[in-house]
């Protein structure tokens, strides 16, 4: 029997009320189903929706109405502490200003979420974890470094190993490649490619058309609605 889709959303819709009383409606409606395995470029402009999408993926944010089933769980109607711990356990994040603490090393900085964990994971296998993802990453040889002491590429690989620890259902990345230089961003496209093929299932928000090309399947949006959504040859 087919596994259902990690992500299903369902008539999902998102509003804010600004100055004025004025609604600004930032979703409208959305119906997107991902399977696990995928990688995915949610692309459009600026005010398209993409960013607020990203954010109610990864349980950031509650929709206005609508579902959201996770691995197959209404996650829309739980509560904050439930949210916390969903976050912590289940869903990576990988952000554009690559988020480290500057006072940890780069070991205790992937084992921050650890600390989140619903239930805690023993001392040897979160270390075990935690070396199996540095691994994946390449950056054995700077486990014991501070962010200051990293380039900007070895610090969003670090971003990408905290993401990859906890052994998320998905990764959700937010224009990870920008702010950084043009090698250094294609390199760590490279390694969601790889990470993406040992089934690594990633979600990544970009405006950029080079960036979303690295992923095989492309969902647009304009106006808080998704306007095409192609597989890549």
């Amino acid at each position: 029997m087919k596994k259902p889709p990690i992500v299903q959303l369902q008539n999902f819709s998102k509003s804010y009320v600004c100055a004025q009383d004025h609604v600004v409606h930032a979703l409208r409606q959305v119906n997107l189903q991902i399977e696990a395995g995928e990688s995915v470029a949610i692309m459009g402009p600026s005010g398209s929706g993409k960013s607020t999408l990203l954010h109610l993926l990864g349980c950031l944010d509650r929709p206005t109405t609508g579902h959201y089933l996770l691995n197959s769980q209404d996650v829309s109607d739980l509560n904050d502490t439930q949210l916390a711990l969903l976050r912590a356990s289940q869903l990576g994040f990988v952000f554009q200003s690559f988020n480290l603490i500057p006072q940890l090393n780069v070991y205790e900085n992937i084992e921050v979420p650890f600390l989140y964990q619903p239930a805690p994971l023993p001392e040897q296998e979160m270390r075990q974890r935690i070396l199996t993802a540095i691994e994946r990453v390449k950056l054995q040889h700077r486990l014991y470094h501070l962010p200051s002491q990293l380039s900007g590429g070895e610090t969003q690989r670090v971003a990408i190993a905290r993401a990859l620890a906890i052994q998320p259902l998905l990764i959700l990345a937010d224009e990870p490649t920008g702010n950084l230089d043009t090698e250094t961003g294609k390199t760590i496209l490279q390694l969601f490619q790889e990470l993406n093929a040992q089934g690594v299932t990633l979600i990544m928000v970009t405006h950029d058309e080079k960036v979303g090309a690295h992923c095989r399947r492309m969902v647009r949006m304009c106006d808080g609605q998704i306007i095409s959504d192609q597989f890549c040859e």
